[in-house]
This record gives C-alpha cells, sequence and structure tokens, in this order.
C-alpha cells in the first residue's frame, strides 16, 4: 500500500516537471530561442509555448532597448590632456540568434567596445573640441560602434557622453581664461555703450542745430517780411498823406499871402528845434519879403472896428 503511494506519488512528481518543461510563457518585450539538442531550432514570440521535454531548452533574450551607463575612464586628447569620461549607450536586440551565438556575452561586449572606440575618438581631438563637440564626439561613437554591433544583432539607437571632467588644473586656467573672456566682452561693451553715446548726442546736437538755424531762417523770412509790409504800409501812408495834402493845397487855390505865412510858420519850427544849428533856407529873400506883404497886409486891415 505504502510502495502504491509512493510510486503514484512519483509518477505524479514527474508529470509535473514535464508540463513545466513543456508548457512555458514568454513576457511581453522578451522572445524565447529554442534550442534542440544543443542546436539553434526556433525563435518563439510572447505568449505560452510548448517544448519537448527532455530535448528542448529556451533561452529569454530582451528584445526592449536598454541603456547602460558605462563606468569613468581616463582618456587622453590630442593635445596630452588626461581627462575623465564616461558614457550612456542605448542598445537593443534586433536579432536574438545573433545575439546568444555570434558573442559570448553581449553586455560586456558594448562595454569593452565602447571604452576602446572613447579611447580612440577622444585621441584625436584637443580638449578644447572635447568640450564643445559633444554631438560630434556622440555620432562618431555611434557610427564606429555600429560597424561592430551589427554582426552581434544588436542596434546602436543613441550614446551621450555624460561627463568630461578634466584635471582640476586645467579646471581653473579655463575658469580663468572665462573671465578673461567675460571682462574682455564687458570692455568691449562698454566701449561700444559710449561710442553710441556719443553718436547719439552728436546726432542730437546736429539735429538741434538745424532745427535752430531752420528756426533762425524762419525767424528773418518772417522779420523782412514784416518789415517790407511796413515799408509798404508807411509808403503808402505818406503817398495818401501827399496826395491828400496836395489835393487840399489844390482845392483851396493859396495865394503868395498863405504861402508866405506857411513858410514863416515852418521856419519858426526849425528855430524852436533843438539843434545847435539852423539851415537857412537860399530863398531867404523871399521870406523876407513874404514877411514884408505880410506886414502890409495887417497893417491894411481895419483895427476892429476904430477909425
Amino acid at each position: 500500500m505504502n510502495a502504491s503511494l509512493i510510486v503514484g506519488a512519483v509518477i505524479v512528481l514527474l508529470v509535473l516537471v514535464l508540463v513545466a518543461r513543456t508548457v512555458n510563457v514568454i513576457q511581453q518585450g522578451y522572445v524565447g530561442i529554442v534550442k534542440r539538442l544543443g542546436e539553434f531550432h526556433s525563435v518563439r514570440q510572447p505568449g505560452v509555448t510548448f517544448l519537448v521535454p527532455l530535448f528542448d531548452s529556451m533561452v529569454t533574450v530582451d528584445i526592449r532597448e536598454t541603456p547602460r551607463t558605462g563606468d569613468k575612464q581616463e582618456v587622453i586628447t590630442r593635445d596630452n590632456v588626461t581627462v575623465s569620461v564616461n558614457a550612456t549607450i542605448f542598445s537593443q536586440v534586433v536579432d536574438p540568434k545573433l545575439a546568444l551565438f555570434s558573442v559570448s556575452n553581449y553586455f560586456i561586449a558594448i562595454d569593452q567596445l565602447s571604452r576602446t572606440t572613447l579611447r580612440a575618438i577622444f585621441g584625436g581631438m584637443s580638449l578644447d573640441d572635447a568640450l564643445s563637440q559633444r554631438e560630434r564626439i556622440n555620432a562618431q561613437l555611434q557610427a564606429q560602434m555600429e560597424s561592430v554591433t551589427d554582426k552581434w544583432g544588436i542596434r546602436i539607437n543613441r550614446i551621450e557622453i555624460v561627463d568630461i571632467t578634466p584635471p582640476q588644473m586645467i579646471l581653473n586656467a579655463l575658469a580663468l581664461q572665462k573671465q578673461a573672456d567675460q571682462e574682455k566682452r564687458a570692455f568691449i561693451l562698454k566701449s561700444e555703450g559710449q561710442q553710441q553715446s556719443q553718436i547719439n548726442i552728436a546726432d542730437g546736437q546736429k539735429q538741434a542745430q538745424i532745427k535752430t538755424a531752420e528756426g533762425d531762417k524762419q525767424s528773418a523770412i518772417l522779420r523782412a517780411e514784416g518789415l517790407r509790409q511796413a515799408t509798404i504800409l508807411e509808403a503808402e501812408g505818406r503817398a495818401q498823406a501827399v496826395a491828400t495834402v496836395y489835393k487840399a493845397i489844390k482845392d483851396a487855390a493859396p495865394d503868395p499871402t498863405l504861402v508866405s505865412i506857411l513858410q514863416l510858420d515852418t521856419l519858426s519850427k526849425f528855430a524852436e528845434s533843438e539843434n545847435a544849428k539852423i539851415v537857412v533856407p537860399f530863398e531867404s529873400a523871399g521870406l523876407m519879403g513874404a514877411a514884408q506883404a505880410l506886414r502890409g497886409v495887417l497893417d491894411a486891415a481895419p483895427s476892429g472896428g476904430k477909425p
């Protein structure tokens, strides 16, 4: 009775083992590489897959993109400067068969390949180029690694340089150089600002002088125009006054006696002026005659009704 139970238990255990070896589940993002009697047989996709017990074995391969950041390593640039550098490599298995059977361990192989390629690339570049041309380094590193990893069934999607660290002495020198460049740029900007300020001031003065000259010109034109108008009006006024006086004299038909009176009145006004000299007209004899004539007229006039 006990022997039959033991045999039954062994048979059940063997069945379970056979079922476990026969039925396998492959997770999404992986593929299964089936080997039959040690040789490659097939590639199984994600899901449930069945194997032949005792003859088949299966290895799962991750076909997702895998980022791997390498350890820092010391490399020497073309100008003999030692820098510490590391990079992150984004790789992906595109041919699981080649990844398993063409290289013993593709993870280690990619890491070692990246190290040797980094040394070769940095050895052909100066420190300044290495610090300023990371995109170029990434592209060269990816191109050179892909030429090898394609034979392994591995695709290099991209490579990113994580850090480039020069020695502290070089960092101090770069800091001083950066400070000198900033001071130089500040002096240049300051001088350009002063130059532009002087140009703006000169332009402002020029515009002000132009405006002042235009104002003076316009003012002179207006003054000349006003003087011209005043002269014309004064001349017209004098002409009208002369015409009026002439017309009044002509209408009055003056006799020699009235003319003599007017001449004497004019001469008396000359005598009353503050001038130190009095100009006596050439016709003084005529004036004397006019005075005599006036005296005669006054003597002949009635003496206010008295006999």
